[in-house]
């Protein structure tokens, strides 16, 4: 709560110093505040001229804030090299799973990079409305504004997902495993056999 009171009047701050620049332009004098998390740089001080640019940065931040201290939804994209999901839609919530952990994404999650494992990936639309859709690989970001974009090689909504399919990708995955011979070869029969794993995990 002390951190949501601190960004809502650090929002308020911005708001208000951008909004005066964006008004009284260039005038001969005009009252100034510039202030962060960490400074206060002006207040209310006698300035001449402030370029449209820094306001332009001033209304951005402010924005930012705004939006990171009072957003209950964020904007989510899911693309893969098969289909996109999701574009800038409005979601609650975003389970995830990546190899440092699966965790849940929510509005105003820190932002974040991280490397998505194989698994199921659960989006939370609405109240009771969920999606879930299976990814062998990708990328996860999450920005200072919220938004969310995960990109995967594949990814198929799991309730298209075929067991016995499943299993049987996962049968020639260990047999070639098995049958490898040079380090190389290992490597890529043991990524696809955990991905086959996570298929079958998905299917079942």
């Amino acid at each position: 709560m002390a951190s949501l009171m601190k960004s809502s009047r650090m929002a308020a701050r911005l708001v208000t110093s951008a909004t005066r620049v964006a008004r009284r332009g260039y005038a001969d004098q005009m009252d100034f505040t510039l202030a962060s998390g960490n400074k206060v740089f002006y207040t209310n001080q006698n300035v001449k001229q402030v370029s449209s640019r820094m306001a332009a940065r001033l209304v951005t931040s402010a924005t930012r804030l705004a939006r990171r201290g009072y957003a209950d939804q964020m904007d989510f994209t899911l693309a893969s090299g098969n289909k996109v999901f999701y574009t800038n839609q409005n979601v609650k919530q975003v389970d995830v799973p990546s190899f440092s952990g699966a965790f849940g994404i929510l509005p105003n999650h820190v932002p974040t990079l991280a490397i998505l494992k194989p698994g199921v990936i659960t989006v939370y639309e609405t109240e009771g409305v969920s999606q879930k859709i299976f990814v062998s690989s990708g990328t996860i970001t999450v920005n200072d504004d919220s938004s969310v974009q995960i990109i995967a090689e594949e990814a198929h909504p799991v309730d298209s997902l075929d067991a016995s399919a499943a299993r049987d990708v996962l049968s020639k995955a260990q047999s070639e495993l098995s049958s490898a011979s040079s380090e190389t070869a290992k490597a890529e029969a043991q990524i696809a056999v955990e991905v086959a794993e996570a298929l079958v995990a998905a299917a079942s």
